[in-house]
């Protein structure tokens, strides 16, 4: 499977944030909804615009103008100071929800960031959709709105989001590049400044095509590395990959809204089994074991409802977490369709670490067997097992085994390349 990345980008971020904080003070004033900006000082008229609403830029006012400027192509114009210690709050918050769909996410700004989108991509009917529940969660949790662009490599994703905005979802897979990028003016593309755009039209080069289709060896003479690097990116190739910082995790969890409400058990089950894999996935990738998990649910009216309990001992195998997690949810779903579901894992100690074993991680003798429903009631050879049978429980010590094995079978050949049976039809979905 080829990598799928996201780059998602706060739509104007530092005048919506001021916006959401003036309506909670009680304005009666959106200042997306009107000539505004943020920047400076409007009585020293000094600094430059940071950021600006869609009515100030038609007025032709752009980002690093001075605010001089802008206020003589709109006298009306608003302007408020930027709160930097509001913005380092609300990109905190957006991070932490990214977070949660996935730990492969790289910060690049305040206001956007990476997202390997790769390793959960079982999860979803597609990319497209996945970015769009993203973009909607974050719309429904915080009131601003995100760009999301998807592609194989970094810098498509990030011209992929700088298309249409506000709050839209864009592709840029290599194939679309000759229709959705190489008309572009060349200035549009990323890493190409205003000097040398100017530059570059110098040279008869006007669009992102025609830098393309410039012999590599003539950019390089005229702007060694750059020239290069120019080139590159116009013809989609980057091969950086998403580097994320991962800290000290104090706890692992994992969340999907569902394509389509789930309305019985056993779809929801389906799910929980898929959100078990990944988090304890992630859990032995950070050498963690888990001593509380929660699950969550959000409902079709947008109520939610969590459960949580501790783990038996301190834990990062699939099976533990997954009949951890559909016990809770028996507790605590109330028969109403679902939209959301979600696992968390906290209490974190270090694998190695002296524990505390429960009696139940004992080596289990075999016990005759409960009458089984008949969708279940099967041996791993296809045959039935009869009422009065003795099976043995996995130990452990083997689910274990199982889980290290799935591993590196999903680290050599993808994500897809193996589930657990009961996630056939959820995946394949």
């Amino acid at each position: 499977m080829k990598p799928v990345i996201f780059h998602i980008d706060v739509n104007s971020a530092y005048l919506s944030w001021t916006a959401l904080e003036r309506l909670k003070e009680g304005s009666s004033t959106d200042l997306r909804e009107i000539p505004s900006i943020i920047g400076g000082d409007e009585k020293s008229r000094h600094g430059i615009v940071l950021a600006k609403s869609i009515p100030a830029k038609k007025y032709g006012i752009q980002t690093a103008e001075p605010v001089a400027s802008a206020l003589r192509k709109c006298p009306g114009l608003v302007v408020e100071k930027p709160d930097h210690t509001m913005y380092r709050r609300y990109s905190r918050a957006m991070m932490e929800l990214l977070s949660g769909y996935t730990p492969d996410l790289e910060q690049v700004s305040i206001d956007e960031c990476y997202l390997d989108f790769t390793p959960i991509a079982h999860l979803y009917p597609s990319p497209e959709k996945a970015a769009a529940q993203i973009r909607d969660q974050i719309f429904e949790t915080f009131g601003f709105t995100v760009n999301v662009g998807i592609s194989h490599v970094k810098v498509l994703a990030k011209m992929a989001s700088d298309f249409e905005k506000p709050g839209k979802v864009h592709t840029l897979y290599p194939e679309e590049i000759p229709v959705k990028m190489w008309p572009l003016p060349v200035s549009d593309l990323f890493m190409v400044g205003h000097r040398s755009a100017e530059r570059l039209k110098t040279y008869g080069i006007r669009t992102i095509g025609d830098l393309a289709h410039t012999d590599p060896s003539f950019l390089t003479s005229h702007f060694k590395s750059h020239g290069k690097l120019m080139w590159e990116f116009a013809n989609g190739i980057d091969p950086s990959p998403v580097v994320s910082i991962r800290q000290e995790a104090k706890g692992v969890g994992n969340s999907i809204t569902l394509a389509s409400d789930a309305t019985t058990a056993e779809a929801a089950k389906k799910v929980l089994l898929s959100l078990a894999e990944s988090v304890a996935a992630r859990l032995r990738k950070a050498g963690q074991l888990a001593g509380t998990v929660a699950v969550e649910l959000k409902y079709a009216d947008f109520t939610k409802a969590s459960h949580q309990s501790s783990t038996l001992s301190p834990c990062n195998d699939t099976d533990a977490i997954y009949r951890l997690s559909c016990s809770l949810f028996d507790q605590v779903w109330n028969g109403e369709p679902i939209r959301l579901l979600g696992i968390r894992s906290s209490r974190l100690t270090a694998e190695g670490e002296p524990i505390q074993l429960s009696i139940f991680d004992l080596p289990l003798h075999a016990t005759p067997a409960k009458p089984m429903a008949a969708e279940t009631a099967f041996s791993g050879s296809g045959g039935a097992k009869k009422e009065g049978e003795h099976v043995h429980s996995p130990s452990p010590e083997k689910l274990k085994k199982l889980d290290a094995a799935m591993d590196v079978i999903r680290k050599k050949y993808g994500q897809n390349a193996i589930h657990k049976g009961e996630l056939t039809d959820f995946s394949d979905r």
